[in-house]
């Protein structure tokens, strides 16, 4: 126990060596301040540069947006504007073809006025003036009428011209002398619209001609021969002459009716002498009656009795207006087509008779002008269903 705290003792009373401390040098506060000072200065001059750096940077990206906008502006303006002017462009040459145009028109009509020859107030010519220039006036006047042919078919308009229809007007064409050509018949039954074809009897081909017509689903009446006024003139077999009984002429009828029936009536050819004849005219009148069949008067004399007696008897009968082909030309079919359809426009019908034997060139005429007659109002019938009976 002694040696333990021997030890001890001797451990405290060595004296532990202590590190020598080195002297603290006193801080100059004002030194300390200056240099925080400068610290914080470059502190703030380097932020001062950073930032200034990084704005020219955001500015010149800016910069260079605004100029890319600027230059679509530009592009775009640049674009419409030659698209402008483009559309400028055009509407000036449109409207100086139109002005070259409009002058050209002006100087054709400036060139057919100065070719017209004007008419001048002259002096009255001397006897012997007069007679050296009548071949010179001649020459100059057929100029001018070749001049004037020449303007007028210029300015004549396409189609015909026919007026416009009126009070529902009806056309009827009626074909005389049937029978005697069966293609010539052909031609007149094929045209577009309803025909009468009155056919001759005791003819080789008068049964055939009256069937083809039916079959066509065109309308046959007999064209009955009568005497004219020119005894030299033979109006045919199965004619109705002067001097005849009641009985021969009523046998004559029934066998020309009977040859080409069933038809729808009946007409005359030829016979200004018998439709002159009040008597005749009325036994004609009461056998028509009798078979059912309605009259038509050719009227080849305008001294007809047809009107009167047939007022007389209280029946109704058609007659004709207009013969289409007494001269076989075009310009002949056009004036008096014209002229029926005045008639037509004036009555509301009109019965036109034309010959088979025009079948060159009257079918065809009839087939040209029927287009514009039907878009002008113009409607077509067979006599039976034309509306034109007189009562």
């Amino acid at each position: 126990m002694q040696k333990n705290t021997g030890k001890k003792s001797s451990r405290k009373s060595a004296p532990r060596k202590r590190k020598a401390r080195k002297a603290k040098v006193p801080l100059d506060r004002k030194k300390l301040m200056v240099l925080c000072a400068i610290v914080c200065a470059s502190c703030v001059l380097l932020l001062a540069l950073t930032a200034i750096f990084s704005g020219e940077g955001e500015k010149k990206t800016g910069s260079s947006i605004v100029a890319e906008k600027v230059l679509d502006e530009e592009n775009d303006s640049a674009k419409n504007s030659v698209e402008k002017k483009d559309k400028k462009s055009k509407k000036r040459k449109a409207a100086s073809q139109k002005e070259e145009k409009k002058a050209e028109e002006k100087k054709d009509v400036e060139e057919k006025i100065a070719e017209t020859p004007k008419e001048e107030e002259k002096p009255a010519p001397k006897i012997d003036e007069a007679k050296a220039e009548e071949p010179a006036k001649e020459s100059a006047a057929e100029k001018k009428e070749e001049k004037i042919s020449e303007q007028e078919k210029a300015q004549e308009p396409a189609g015909f011209a026919f007026p416009y229809a009126q009070k529902n007007a009806v056309l009827c064409v009626v074909f005389d002398d049937g029978g005697q050509n069966i293609s010539q018949l052909q031609k007149c039954v094929a045209l577009p619209f309803p025909v009468t074809v009155a056919v001759l009897p005791r003819l080789p081909h008068s049964a055939e001609a009256a069937r083809i017509v039916r079959q066509s689903g065109n309308e046959v009446i007999l064209h009955q021969p009568m005497q004219a006024m020119n005894l030299k003139v033979n109006p045919g077999e199965g004619a109705i002459k002067p001097g005849m009984s009641s009985g021969e002429l009523a046998a004559t009828l029934s066998q020309n009716i009977a040859e080409i029936s069933p038809i729808a009536g009946m007409n005359n050819h030829e016979g200004s002498l018998i439709t002159e004849d009040e008597s005749m005219v009325a036994f004609i009148l009461q056998i028509v009656q009798d078979k059912g069949i309605y009259f038509l008067d050719s009227r080849t004399s305008s001294a007809t009795k047809v009107p009167s007696v047939a007022m007389q008897m209280g029946m109704g009968y058609y007659q004709r207006d207009i013969f289409l082909d007494n001269q076989k030309t075009r310009e002949n079919y056009l004036s008096e087509l014209k002229k029926g359809l005045d008639i037509a426009n004036k009555k509301g019908h009109v019965i036109m008779i034309g010959h088979v034997w025009s079948a060159a060139s009257l079918p065809a005429f009839l087939e040209e002008v029927y287009p514009e007659l039907a878009l002008k109002g113009y409607r077509f019938a067979t006599v039976s269903k034309s509306g034109g009976m007189i009562q």
